[in-house]
């Protein structure tokens, strides 16, 4: 690690205490590989990053991987949804939960840094968020098949009676 990593997360953890920086293999969880076909051990920024949309707070649970020639290169960011919450796939989120943002494509690592990354995520999720909750589904033990068109709409648990008499919201 170096020491403008170091200096990073110093910077970041205290901001964002539902994020923690653990050491994991690069795409043990998303069945991914680098290019060259070779998993590493990288440092991996996770847990959730409080989004505010429509007025109301969410946490995104995200993945920030610093590969090993960060800050020279921008981080491999993720959504990693909950099993509840699926990807909304969008200009800025991949159907695998990639997010890719113009500031990740221009990365400079003289004027790019993890706290600048995070509060462009932040408000590009707060325009358009990566995730919704999962339709229900009547205890069958495989999800059914949906079509964008059926996914609109979903329902949600509120107590806040922000949504219709049907509790129902766009997703």
């Amino acid at each position: 690690m170096t020491v403008t990593t170091t200096w990073d997360l110093r910077r970041i953890l205290p901001k964002h205490r539902h994020l923690e920086a653990v050491t994991d293999r690069f795409g043990k969880h998303l069945d991914k590989v680098f290019n060259d076909g070779t998993a590493k051990n990288l440092m991996c920024l996770t847990g959730t990053i409080m989004v505010v949309y429509k007025g109301k707070p969410y946490n995104i649970p995200v993945c920030l991987w610093l590969k090993q020639s960060y800050p020279r290169t921008a981080p491999i960011c993720y959504v990693k949804p909950t099993h509840e919450m699926m990807i909304v796939s969008s200009r800025h989120v991949n159907s695998n939960g990639e997010i890719m943002l113009p500031y990740l494509d221009e990365w400079r690592h003289t004027q790019c840094d993890l706290h600048s990354l995070i509060q462009v995520i932040m408000a590009v999720f707060g325009e358009v968020p990566p995730l919704c909750m999962r339709p229900e589904y009547s205890g069958s033990v495989h999800p059914p098949m949906y079509s964008v068109e059926e996914l609109s709409h979903v329902k949600l648990d509120t107590e806040d009676h922000l949504f219709n008499e049907l509790n129902e919201t766009s997703c």
